[in-house]
């Protein structure tokens, strides 16, 4: 699967840069699981804030281009060989949350624990991902929080195998 070649070749070119990155989305939750669980449409991420400017710069040295989309301050877009990969930016405010890293939001807390979900892997591919349970509640609360994104068949779905696996442990 190109998605899952892609994520390696990311996360080995963003260990070289010191750039840290997390797996976020139904990505995250196949790496907690262990397997690829359904098709993805994109390849969604974490990172720094900080990061921005290198990360940026290294995608494109992998030969990604940039989509414009939302603002710089909230997320980078890239597409390579027609793979769409977003970068969601986040930073951490005086209490060491971690927060939206710009954009309209900026300094809004993301759920806690967000970044401590370890490392998932598929075959022989690791990841960093976010916690099960953020994602849990990124996925539930998303409708709420921005409405303009309505709930999702899939969404739901994650969060079942999600709420299942986490039982099993």
């Amino acid at each position: 699967m190109r998605q899952l070649e892609l994520i390696a070749e990311t996360l080995e070119a963003a260990g070289r840069h010191g750039i840290p990155l997390w797996l976020r989305g139904g990505w995250a939750m196949d790496f907690f699981l262990g397997e690829v669980t359904r098709e993805h449409g994109d390849i969604d991420w974490f990172a720094r804030g900080e990061d921005a400017a290198p990360l940026a710069g290294m995608l494109v040295g992998l030969g990604h281009t940039p989509v414009a989309g939302p603002p710089p301050g909230p997320q980078l877009d890239f597409v390579k060989d027609g793979l769409d990969s977003s970068f969601t930016l986040v930073d951490r405010d005086a209490a060491g949350r971690v927060v939206v890293a710009g954009g309209p939001w900026a300094g809004t807390p993301w759920p806690d624990g967000l970044l401590d979900g370890g490392t998932g892997r598929i075959g022989d591919v690791e990841a960093p991902i976010v916690s099960p349970a953020a994602q849990i509640e990124i996925k539930r609360m998303m409708p709420v929080w921005d409405p303009s994104r309505p709930r999702r068949a899939k969404d739901a779905e994650d969060v079942a195998r999600l709420e299942a696996a986490l039982k099993r442990r």
